[in-house]
């Protein structure tokens, strides 16, 4: 069922976002004249396909990677002298650069729709209190300390532990000097300090922000409260219950989740003795962990349990209601902050600041779609905008066979007075498509690597 599933919403999840790209070209050749014969979402086989009054040809193909729309154009073949006015190629430049510049922009039209309806709905998050801070580290040296709220970086607010994510995303890879602004506990007045940055984190596969700064942020302890017992596991068939607190392991005291969940792994097929409390009464259960393999690929112990997760306190909540039209600003600007921050992604990784490794392919995209779906509607729009916003901006890149590469013949075009020769567009396809069936290959490996 997980697979189907994640098979569900992939389809979904990039149909949506293919249909909205082609419709952007599609509308606008409408616009300007263009017969359109194709409209297809998805590459290969058509499933099922029928006609507009245009006579324009509407497909649903097998493998939905992808799309396109088929415009009437003399270098795609011969076309009636009845129709020339109709084709593509006979259009003035603007109008082609509008027709292809449609694609990407309904992209980031729809990332802004999704942000203004999320905002509408309101959003919430926690705000970033300082736990620990680690001696001789970028947060050590800025003067940061235990109790501190980080309300800014760099001078851009981060009222949740997303808006900070997304500020220190920003500067991996940066050298130079990162500013924070912080307040203490029952204080509204502000502090600013600065730390510095030497390459920071660059080329890191995995890139972990909180560690690299040296600080941890606040969370309530996790005490070992069994939150879930799976079926037919080592818990369920010792009689183990959701709710119930476990004290000691083999007569040692454990006081929180990791300290079991560190006594289990390190006993794979040895008897345990746990003791605890269920609704006020002590018990005593005898279970053997079930040996497995963790990601590091070492045999570790598992009885099949999930923590309950403790509350966050009250005063850590941040809420944002926001108006239509404060929700509409707010939506513009989160999409221009993430095709700002996309593009300097891109760049750093160019420059070596960020690893290849980050690349993901479909897989991943499947994965985390998928993860998305299963955590609520909000958090699949999100990851839906997120993903249009990528799409858009990879699109406007000035590689020959994506739409920035037609963009920049077309505007080399509009400067000279002619067409780019020929020759020099074929060569410049043939490298183009070179480039992005390299960087789909990279893409792949790494998803298979993470598998």
């Amino acid at each position: 069922m997980d697979l189907i599933h994640t098979l569900l919403v992939t389809v979904v999840t990039l149909g949506l976002l293919v249909a909205v790209h082609e419709f952007g070209h599609f509308w606008v050749a409408r616009r300007c004249g263009v017969k359109v014969l194709r409209f297809s979402i998805g590459f290969g086989p058509a499933l099922y396909t029928w006609h507009d009054r245009q006579g324009t040809e509407y497909c649903i193909a097998a493998i939905p990677l992808g799309g396109y729309v088929r415009m009437l154009d003399e270098r795609e073949g011969e076309v009636p002298e009845a129709e020339l006015g109709r084709a593509f190629n006979r259009k003035p430049v603007l109008q082609r650069i509008a027709v292809v510049a449609a694609g990407p922009l309904a992209n980031f039209l729809l990332a802004i729709v999704a942000y203004w309806a999320l905002f509408m709905a309101g959003e919430s998050g926690y705000a970033p209190i300082v736990g620990e801070v680690e001696q001789g580290s970028v947060a050590h040296v800025a003067g940061l300390e235990p109790g501190q709220e980080i309300v800014a970086v760099d001078g851009e607010e981060t009222p949740t532990w997303q808006a900070l994510n997304f500020a220190l995303l920003d500067r991996i890879g940066d050298t130079g000097p990162i500013r924070f602004t912080v307040r203490y506990p029952g204080s509204d007045m502000l502090y600013e300090s600065e730390g510095t940055l030497q390459r920071w984190l660059a080329g890191a596969e995995e890139p972990d922000l909180m560690a690299g700064l040296g600080l941890e942020l606040y969370r309530p302890e996790i005490v070992p409260v069994l939150g879930e017992v799976l079926p037919d596991s080592p818990a369920e068939r010792a009689g183990l219950q959701a709710g119930d607190r476990i004290q000691r392991v083999d007569g040692e005291p454990v006081d929180l989740w990791g300290e079991l969940v560190e006594r289990v792994s390190a006993r794979p097929g040895e008897s345990l003795r746990l003791e605890g409390l269920r609704d006020g009464q002590p018990f005593a259960v005898t279970l053997v962990p079930e040996a497995a393999q963790n990601e590091g690929g070492e045999t570790v112990g598992r009885i099949g349990v999930a923590v309950q997760l403790p509350e966050m306190p009250a005063e850590m909540i941040r809420q944002f209601q926001r108006g239509p039209v404060e929700s509409l600003v707010a939506g513009v600007d989160r999409t221009a902050e993430l095709v700002a921050f996309t593009l300097n992604s891109i760049k750093k990784m160019l420059q070596g600041l960020i690893s290849p490794k980050n690349l993901s392919g479909p897989i991943t995209i499947a994965k985390v779609a998928s993860a998305s779906a299963k955590s609520g509607l909000e958090a699949w729009v999100g990851f839906l905008a997120l993903l249009s916003v990528s799409l858009g901006v990879l699109n406007l890149l000035p590689i020959p066979v994506l739409d920035g590469g037609h963009l920049l013949y077309y505007t080399v075009e509009l400067l000279a007075g002619r067409p780019v020769p020929e020759k020099v567009q074929v060569l410049g396809y043939q490298v183009g498509l070179f480039l992005i069936l390299g960087i789909m290959m990279l893409a792949l490996y790494n998803d298979f690597m993470r598998l």
